[in-house]
């Protein structure tokens, strides 16, 4: 879905691509309660961790589809319409993220 002209201060995502993740945040909040209760019962360190740990992938996995969807239609948009700043703030956007 192409941005519109929008992509500074908002995305018009597809209701396709809205539900997909949305899902996933759903999934990955179902994860986090899960650790919750994990303390709360005060189970073993190595589960807890190993839960986190797959909570961490599900979270990556997020922020990777949803970074490959902002460089397909907001980045190359902007390239397009010669808004070369974009590229500026693609940068400090993945140094921020590879922290």
């Amino acid at each position: 879905m192409s941005c519109n002209g929008a992509c500074h201060t908002e995305k018009r995502r597809s209701e396709e691509e809205q539900k997909a993740l949305t899902n996933r945040l759903n999934r990955i909040e179902g994860q986090i309660r899960g650790i919750k209760a994990m303390i709360e019962r005060d189970a073993y360190c190595v589960d807890v961790l190993t839960q986190v740990g797959a909570a961490n992938a599900a979270l990556n996995a997020f922020t990777r589809e949803l970074l490959a969807e902002h460089i397909r239609t907001c980045v190359t948009d902007d390239i397009r319409e010669g808004r070369e700043d974009t590229v500026d703030e693609l940068v400090m956007l993945l140094q921020r993220l590879m922290k």
